[in-house]
């Protein structure tokens, strides 16, 4: 069974780079280890997403058409 979501950030309708600036933001209180889970319709979202979560030592756990799951490293 999967870890429960800490956090969810509504960023439907939003187009890059505003999907990830609003997760950052989001998550800067959570603690290490915490579950997020990011909701974006941007396509881009499917490339930054991912490169965020390389870029700033995050663990992307997957990802569905409007759905992101991401670990805070």
């Amino acid at each position: 069974m999967d870890d429960p979501i800490d956090l969810e950030v509504d960023a439907l309708g939003l187009l890059c780079p505003l999907p990830v600036l609003r997760l950052r933001k989001r998550m800067e209180t959570l603690p290490s280890g915490a579950r997020i889970r990011l909701l974006a319709d941007d396509p881009a979202a499917h490339v930054d997403v991912p490169h965020f979560c390389a870029e700033a030592g995050h663990t992307f756990e997957g990802a569905t058409e409007t759905s992101f799951t991401l670990r805070k490293g």
